[in-house]
């Protein structure tokens, strides 16, 4: 009996978790090796941070296109399907080749779990790299802009020595795994910038750029600092997004618009830039090029407004640092009031310091939570612990998804037409709100 699609995804799924990383990189490599070594079939510009690596490398991606270049990207989780995951010339990969490859990579897969390397078989995040790179040789593609999924030093994309490693700004996340300290995490971070590369660095706190710096000095590479090398000069907010004006490798470019919102996508489109131009060589794009890759650009979920009437966006800030940010543009570009919020986490995420960024803009919080996953926080925690930082009378709570959007739209039709809803605190949240509420026509 043939498989579906669903059928595979399954199974995929089934494997060690990403969440769980296993710090070793010699199954991905033995895999790798099996198929020929597809990770050096083309040149990878490869972006690690805490925040912002998704919209950059969707940036990146859109910048080199504009160039005439057929690109392929990785990224991590995805919102709806799996597929998402690996993009070809912008678009995620049909799901019948996904399948196909799936089906001829699958006997080395065997081959490699039942050496038990380390232990245990190849992980979930280990062989969907593979895959990615696999199609991305199979296309083929002229770069691959790749995410690394958690940390940089041990992350399976982490296997060759990138063309470019870009670092977007570091902050506290994933504690448990990676260190207690900016400057641990970094140190695990600086570990994509290697001899041979060129590093382009986000503004940094001064703990991530001692080791950063530290990093590119040891190894003898060439950096591009933002606020240095490259950087935004100034931005105006507009209907839809916002104008830029860019630090370039041929000095200030303005008039540039972005359909995004906020300051923290401003800094990773001059990051974006200045990635694409450290491929190049150092070499300045062409003014139509950069106005044609971010005018292009498509960012789901990223203060994605989905619904009108009220109005509802997508977001999929998960921690302190990404909240702030996400907050700041909201209150920036849209001006609601009230603001209602609906939030689910996951119970491994600094919670309570995400539900005080909120707090302090949302008047309403709808606590939920996330079907599908044991990661997840329950409902009927996260509304206890909203309830400590926003006060009961601000708190309402749903048992699913579905039923805290009933809850904030009743709510923003009695508050009037100047109120909007934000789904935010999870990724995950995110791929499931714009499940229900988007429609594939209306992409």
């Amino acid at each position: 009996m043939s498989r579906t699609h669903a059928d595979i995804v399954t199974a995929l799924q089934s494997r060690w978790p990403e969440h769980n990383v296993a710090r070793s990189q010699a199954r991905v490599r033995a895999l790798c090796d099996l198929l020929g070594n597809p990770e050096q079939a083309c040149p990878v510009i490869l972006i690690t941070g805490t925040n912002g690596k998704g919209s950059t490398a969707i940036m990146i991606e859109s910048l080199l296109r504009a160039m005439g270049l057929r690109t392929g990207r990785f990224s991590s989780p995805h919102l709806e399907d799996l597929t998402e995951r690996i993009a070809i010339d912008g678009e995620p990969i049909p799901a019948d080749v996904f399948d196909e490859l799936v089906g001829q990579i699958e006997p080395m897969i065997d081959m490699v779990d039942a050496q038990r390397i380390d232990g245990i078989a190849l992980t979930f995040f280990e062989v969907m790299t593979t895959l990615a790179y696999a199609a991305f040789a199979d296309a083929p593609v002229d770069v691959a802009v790749v995410e690394v999924g958690m940390g940089g030093e041990w992350d399976a994309t982490n296997i060759m020595a990138a063309e470019v490693a870009v670092v977007a700004p570091i902050d506290l996340d994933h504690t448990a795994l990676l260190g207690n300290t900016i400057a641990e995490i970094a140190a695990e971070k600086a570990g994509i910038i290697k001899a041979g590369s060129r590093a382009v660095l986000a503004a940094q706190s001064p703990e991530a750029a001692r080791v950063l710096l530290a990093r590119c000095a040891e190894v003898g590479v060439e950096v591009r600092r933002e606020g240095i090398e490259f950087g935004l000069i100034d931005r105006t907010p507009a209907v839809g997004g916002q104008v830029l004006r860019l630090e370039t490798a041929d000095g200030p470019l303005g008039d540039v618009v972005l359909p995004l919102y906020g300051a923290h996508m401003a800094q990773n489109a001059a990051l974006a830039l200045a990635a694409v131009e450290a491929f190049l060589g150092g070499r300045a794009l062409p003014a139509d090029a950069v106005a044609d890759g971010f005018a292009a650009v498509k960012a789901p979920a990223r203060l994605e407004l989905v619904r009108t009437s009220p109005s509802v966006l997508l977001d999929t800030c998960h921690n302190p640092h990404g909240a702030r940010a996400t907050m700041a543009a909201v209150e920036e570009a849209f001006a609601f009031e009230p603001l209602i919020g609906i939030v689910a986490m996951m119970a491994d995420k600094d919670v309570n310091a995400v539900l005080g960024v909120f707090a302090e803009a949302m008047s309403t919080v709808v606590c939920t939570t996330i079907a599908g996953t044991p990661r997840a926080m329950p409902a009927a925690e996260l509304a206890t612990r909203a309830g400590d930082v926003f006060g009961p009378h601000r708190v309402l709570m749903a048992e699913n998804l579905e039923d805290a959007i009933e809850q904030a739209v009743t709510l923003a039709d009695q508050s009037g037409p100047t109120a909007g809803i934000l789904i935010a605190g999870s990724v995950y949240a995110a791929g499931q709100a714009r499940s229900l509420l988007v429609h594939p026509d209306e992409d």
